[in-house]
């Protein structure tokens, strides 16, 4: 068997490569532990590598900042069987303040925009927190805003299960399956701007349903398959700031305490399948280049 991982930032983005490479190594490590052989693209021409890659393996996973993922998966789904996110519902989480609109809608908090004085100002096409800052000035051009809230910043990491099903059949794939709630390290800059340093999983908090509910219910009304990453500020609501349909940091520290193989539950939630739950040992802390201490 073989597995295409094609990771972007590895070739094109220096600032995102460090995470870029640590995810890729956790997951070829995780595949190759599974009985594949991983390839990976060679070269900078990340389009065509997809398409001469993809043909070769069983199964691909696009690994890419969430406004270039709808392209990428796209291409990737028409040679090989995709184990991430559905290029579509990428598509839409993209879009952060389309996203927003469709989460705020079906009842789950999120950030406003104008009813605070400071608002955090983000780029519409950026991830991680590259350009994100804490200001009083209006947004500018290809940015948007959300009202600053107080409170702790988290994140939850789950693996949505694809919906199956044959012509005269159709249901709805799993439950999206838990693997860690993580504390996210953040630190504010005295230039205003907001910078990710890292995080601490898993997270034993007393507030864990209510997390992990909200989460949930953000990814089931997106539709996300794969791994995704809902990043939250916890204050009186639980708020989803963003919704990653895509690998994350975080994924270094779940893998150092996590008893499966992440690699065996994206191919299984990708035909509708895969545990009800995994098991945890100790805890991690990762740094924002994707290094691990066990604690």
């Amino acid at each position: 068997m073989k597995a295409l991982l094609a990771e972007y930032a590895v070739f094109h983005d220096p600032r995102l490569a460090p995470e870029g490479e640590a995810m890729l190594r956790v997951l070829s490590e995780s595949f190759a532990r599974c009985g594949y052989e991983v390839l990976t693209p060679e070269d900078g021409d990340f389009v065509g590598e997809i398409k001469r890659l993809a043909p070769l393996c069983d199964v691909g996973l696009v690994i890419a900042p969430d406004h270039l993922l709808f392209r990428f998966t796209s291409v990737l789904e028409k040679y090989t069987h995709s184990v991430g996110c559905g290029s579509m519902n990428a598509a839409v989480c993209a879009d952060k303040v389309q996203c927003g609109q469709i989460l705020a809608r079906n009842g789950v908090p999120v950030p406003g925009s104008g009813s605070t004085a400071t608002q955090v100002v983000k780029p519409a096409l950026g991830c991680g927190s590259v350009g994100v800052c804490l200001t009083k000035e209006p947004p500018g051009k290809g940015e948007y805003a959300q009202d600053y809230i107080e409170g702790e910043h988290l994140s939850v990491s789950l693996v949505g299960s694809r919906v199956v099903g044959d012509a005269c059949s159709f249901y709805t794939g799993k439950p999206p399956l838990l693997l860690a709630v993580n504390r996210q390290l953040i630190a504010f800059g005295d230039d205003g701007c907001i910078r990710y340093l890292g995080g601490e999983t898993p997270v034993a908090h007393p507030r864990h349903e209510e997390l992990v509910n909200t989460a949930t219910r953000a990814v089931q009304i997106l539709g996300c398959q794969g791994y995704v990453g809902v990043d939250i500020v916890l204050a009186d609501h639980p708020y989803v700031v963003d919704v990653n349909p895509r690998i994350t940091t975080s994924i270094v520290g779940i893998a150092a305490c996590m008893q499966e193989e992440i690699a065996e539950i994206l191919v299984q939630a990708s035909k509708g399948g895969g545990p009800n739950e995994v098991h945890l040992r100790g805890r991690a802390r990762f740094d924002s280049h994707g290094r691990v201490e066990r604690l």
